[in-house]
């Protein structure tokens, strides 16, 4: 079966790779000359553990290509995946001119039936307005060609996507009741992971797009909720992490996404979070939970700010005061830093007076044009000890592995201070070790 994905973002990308590695025929398009140009050499525009080692195995194997022309690629492809951007508007609200641009090059270049899946995450009632949009176009063409529109959305972590895509929790589609056609396709395309036997679930298409934003939206309040009681388990003198593993004890409650920190961020939460309030508002209802932890994420990142700040500051001044940031993508393993926790935490501390020190795996090349108005103010070291020199404090942001075993002991030495802020917790089991060697802060405890 030959299939077309267009988008090579975080999910397009994956997507191609692993369907071509189950040995489908994938062609992958993207408006971006630049990018096609990077995978066709091998080289991945994103940083994804193992993505590239199995791009190009199956580039030398030529299940998977990667070109601009949409007109080759469309006619080439019985299923034609779209996974491109749907980023939010001033209002909250998904845009949807990329997926509608997609469903539109469709349409003009198809000559014969094909599979249409929206990939991307998308608002509840996008399928009809893709179908409106491919029926318009076809008219226009005067061919009658027949299609399916399918919802197909992913549930990738950033970090571990290629393991989500090959090994999913469960696989959700969405077609109309008479489309029986595309559910053998679509049946016929996921059968290939049934050494895995992944849980398919077949729906229409409005249900498949709102599984995916509630699914995000609860995993948002519980990342809301157990910040919120860090929050106030810090004031009365109890540990937001044993509250955590007592509470994840309950079957019905679950240990994951209840790790106190400085807020989510990311591709997915802050939009989908948004997305979702917007369209309740569009049906007239209130998603009142949803936007309380939205509200309160962004009370997490400038109750960290307000904590370096007050532990620090001079009437809340940090003139002269250098800051050393470890990590800086929103989460370990992924180079993203969409609406990461890190941006709002190091503009506020410059914007008090401080001079930024950081060191991030893989976040520092995007943050440096994520940040570069404040390009003057923050030096990218080579590693998380250079970020120790001279400091008066050191801040976690980002849990990423190499920074639960620092030498403590040499990151003291190097610093003109002895200032730490564990945002993530990660030394928070050691706290009496800490306090005797810095002036120790967590989250929560």
């Amino acid at each position: 079966m030959q299939i077309g994905i267009i988008g090579t973002g975080y999910v397009g990308l994956v997507q191609g790779v692993i369907l071509s590695e189950f040995g489908m025929n994938v062609t992958c398009m993207d408006v971006s000359k630049e990018k096609i140009d990077m995978l066709n050499k091998g080289e991945t525009p994103i940083y994804e553990p193992g993505l590239q080692e199995v791009l190009q195995k199956n580039i030398k194997l030529k299940r998977l290509m990667f070109t601009t022309n949409v007109i080759e690629m469309v006619r080439k492809s019985e299923v034609i995946f779209i996974a491109v951007g749907t980023p939010s508007n001033e209002d909250g609200s998904a845009d949807l001119q990329y997926v509608l641009q997609a469903a539109k090059d469709i349409a003009s270049n198809m000559d014969e039936y094909k599979v249409i899946v929206t990939k991307s995450t998308v608002p509840v009632g996008t399928g009809k307005k893709i179908k409106s949009t491919v029926r318009e176009i076809l008219k226009e063409r005067e061919v009658n060609y027949d299609f399916d529109v399918v919802s197909n959305p992913e549930f990738l972590r950033e970090g571990k996507a290629m393991k989500d895509c090959s090994n999913p929790d469960r696989i959700v589609i969405g077609t109309e009741p008479e489309a029986e056609k595309a559910r053998k396709i679509m049946g016929d395309v996921y059968g290939l992971f049934n050494i895995n036997q992944p849980p398919i679930i077949y729906t229409n298409i409005e249900t498949a797009e709102m599984i995916k934003y509630a699914s995000n939206a609860f995993l948002a309040v519980k990342i809301s909720f157990i910040n919120e009681m860090a929050l106030l388990t810090e004031k009365v003198g109890a540990d937001v992490q044993e509250v955590a593993r007592a509470m994840g004890m309950d079957g019905r409650i679950s240990p994951k996404f209840l790790h106190a920190g400085p807020g989510y961020g990311g591709s997915c939460f802050p939009k989908d979070t948004k997305a979702i309030v917007d369209i309740a508002k569009q049906y007239n209802e209130e998603m009142k939970i949803i936007q309380a932890a939205i509200d309160a994420n962004e009370k997490q990142k400038t109750k960290m700010l307000n904590k370096i700040i007050s532990a620090m500051g001079n009437n809340g001044s940090l003139e002269n005061k250098i800051i050393g940031v470890l990590g800086l993508s929103f989460k370990p393993e992924t180079d993203d830093m969409r609406d990461a926790p890190s941006i709002d935490i190091i503009t506020g501390l410059i914007q008090a007076g401080a001079k930024i020190q950081a060191y991030c795996p893989q976040g520092m090349t995007e943050s440096k044009w994520r940040l570069k108005n404040l390009e003057k103010n923050i030096k990218y070291m080579e590693n998380e000890y250079e970020v120790s020199k001279d400091a008066d404090a050191m801040v976690i942001i980002t849990e990423w592995a190499q920074f639960r075993g620092l030498d403590l002991d040499r990151i003291k030495y190097n610093m003109s201070d002895n200032y730490f802020f564990d945002l993530r917790n990660i030394y928070a089991k050691k706290k009496d070790e800490m306090n005797k060697l810095f002036k120790y802060n967590a989250v929560g405890i």
